[in-house]
């Protein structure tokens, strides 16, 4: 296969990805002042599951509210502090290099409560074929 051929079916792939993933992320769950700008996307060896790697942009107040995933979400802060509220788990507010792990299922909610744009690499564990996102009132 030629360089230009692995070329356009690399951004073929890439815009399948992209494509599954607004499809899979309901409008009204991308609030204003945040950004994701996703990744990569992967089968894994487990059956069923799917690594999704995410970068999340919240603007100075920008809140992402409660949400849930259909798996684990592994969080690494680059840029920022951002206050995250994790059903049964006390609010807690990271900053640059600080990490949360947030279980399957569970209930929770992010803002920059900073002055700058804030920013989190989002790694995702999931089963497939489901929506990443599900907003809860």
């Amino acid at each position: 296969m030629s360089h230009r051929s692995l070329h356009a079916v690399r951004l073929l792939a890439s815009a399948a990805v992209l494509a599954t993933n607004l499809l899979t992320l309901p409008a009204a769950a991308q609030p204003a002042g945040v950004t994701r700008t996703d990744l990569q996307r992967h089968d894994l060896s487990a059956p069923g599951r799917e690594a999704v790697q995410v970068r999340v942009d919240l603007a100075p107040g920008a809140a992402f509210g409660r949400h849930t995933h259909p798996g684990e979400e592994i969080i690494y802060v680059l840029a920022g502090a951002i206050a995250y509220d994790v059903d049964g788990k006390p609010p807690v507010t990271l900053k640059a290099g600080d990490v949360l792990f947030i279980p399957a299922g569970r209930v929770h909610a992010a803002k920059n409560v900073g002055q700058d744009t804030a920013s989190e690499l989002a790694t995702y564990i999931v089963e497939k074929n489901r929506p990443l996102l599900t907003p809860v009132k």
